[in-house]
């Protein structure tokens, strides 16, 4: 038993042994390019910056800093250890979503259109995007066959920071609620954030892109899974129906679709671990933000502080590792990757945005049926300019998937029928 245990461990970190030397377009990788080495690396220079501010928050507050502090750094100090005002569980951040006698039902619909265009713009190009760069070459020539992106933490960054940029104009120009969290609140979920996008990345180096939308599509299921052991949640039989068909489609996709040119059982093991990593540091994420919304902030606030630690735990980590440096190279040996990059960056953070606006003026519903319309989108976008094989029976898996997923906004929204809606904030980081 041990010894296939291994085995399988084996597989998932050394993807070029499952492939038997036949892979012709992946040269043989070194054991410091292996996604496990570049995992454990990252998080060891993560730590390097958490633990240290972790024990240095929890001096403080044995100190009792917040009483006897003073000098110029106190209120720097004051915001990031202690916030500016406590915790109001109860009070009701968000005024309820109302529609203006002015507000026409022509106006309705072309706002509709203006958030469902730009949702679809935003994260289709994102995603076409996403893969472009983290399969295809860079500098191919005629007699050169070019070199790859391999640095996901990189592409991380360059997220973050653009991401970074809009939520703080935003909040310059837009009026927006004291911030009363303590700001090393926020490095917990930048932390699982910039996991799960690494995860996301380097998952599509194994994977197709249409698993890899399904896979994240599938995450209801061990959502209900951890509900139900962890916190003894009950649910409805149309969830349990509705988990039973994703599953069942999911199935199908993945094991009645076509191989990938580059696919092997190894690949594919690797491809689904770090899926699998995405979706539990994903998980993490969103409830520690519903837990940071008991203080009293927005959304476009959350947005800001949580990408603030993840640009200063991505650059620590580059510049430890010397990789900040090379990808800037990179950059400027390939403006096309250059551009890619900020395309990407663009797509991402103003989409953030537009799930605000459309969560805000139409409701959560709305916005799951768009969002999973761009998933259903995505995937054949993904076939057609990519080559992904997807035969009759796996095409039937993404619609059962989809269709599941349609069915649990239409049930939720019968059983949200005639309750007061209770106005709660978007998790911030979805793609």
């Amino acid at each position: 038993m041990d010894a296939r245990w291994w085995a399988v461990v084996v597989l998932a970190t050394l993807p070029s042994l499952g492939a038997g030397g036949e892979s012709p377009e992946a040269p043989p990788q070194s054991w410091t390019q292996l996604w496990l080495f570049r995992f454990l690396l990252n998080v060891a220079g993560y730590a390097s910056f958490m633990v240290p501010g972790y024990l240095l928050v929890q001096y403080l507050r044995r100190k009792n800093y917040l009483e006897t502090g003073r000098g110029l750094c106190f209120p720097l100090v004051k915001a990031c250890v202690f916030g500016n005002e406590p915790k109001a569980p109860d009070e009701v951040l968000l005024a309820p979503r109302t529609e203006t006698a002015e507000s026409t039902p022509s106006w309705q619909v072309l706002k509709l259109v203006f958030c469902a265009s730009g949702l679809q713009v935003s994260y289709l190009t994102w995603g076409i995007l996403q893969e472009r760069v983290m399969t295809g070459s860079y500098g191919t020539t005629a007699t050169s066959p070019g070199e790859h992106f391999t640095d996901s933490q990189f592409l991380v960054l360059m997220n973050r920071v653009l991401a970074l940029v809009v939520a703080g104009l935003y909040c310059v120009l837009r009026k927006q609620p004291r911030h009363g969290a303590p700001m090393y609140r926020y490095s917990f979920a930048s932390l699982s954030n910039v996991l799960s996008s690494w995860c996301q990345y380097e998952a599509l180096k194994f994977v197709s892109f249409p698993t890899q939308v399904l896979a994240k599509a599938s995450k209801v299921i061990p959502v209900m899974m951890m509900g139900k052991l962890v916190s003894r949640r009950s649910y409805e039989h149309w969830e349990y129906l509705t988990a039973g068909l994703i599953s069942i489609g999911v199935s199908m996709f993945l094991l009645s679709s076509g191989p990938e040119p580059r696919s092997s059982p190894a690949t594919t093991l690797s491809g689904l671990v770090l899926l699998a990593g995405y979706i539990a540091f994903d998980s993490f994420t969103s409830n520690w933000q519903d837990a940071l919304f008991a203080y009293k902030m927005s959304s476009v606030q959350m947005m800001f502080g949580v990408n603030l630690f993840s640009c200063l735990f991505t650059v620590g980590s580059l510049l430890e590792q010397g990789a900040l440096l090379e990808g800037a190279r990179f950059m400027g040996r390939h403006s096309e990757f250059a551009l890619h990059a900020l395309l990407l960056s663009i797509c991402s953070a103003f989409g953030q945005l537009f799930i605000f606006y459309t969560i805000g003026q139409f409701g959560a519903a709305v916005f799951t049926i768009i969002m999973t319309l761009r998933q259903a989108i995505a995937i054949l976008l993904s076939c057609l300019l990519y080559g992904h094989t997807v035969t009759v029976v796996g095409g039937l898996g993404v619609a059962v998937v989809f269709t599941a997923l349609l069915l649990r906004v239409y049930a939720r929204g019968r059983k949200q029928r005639g309750k007061k809606a209770v106005p709660t904030e978007p998790p911030v980081q979805k793609v």
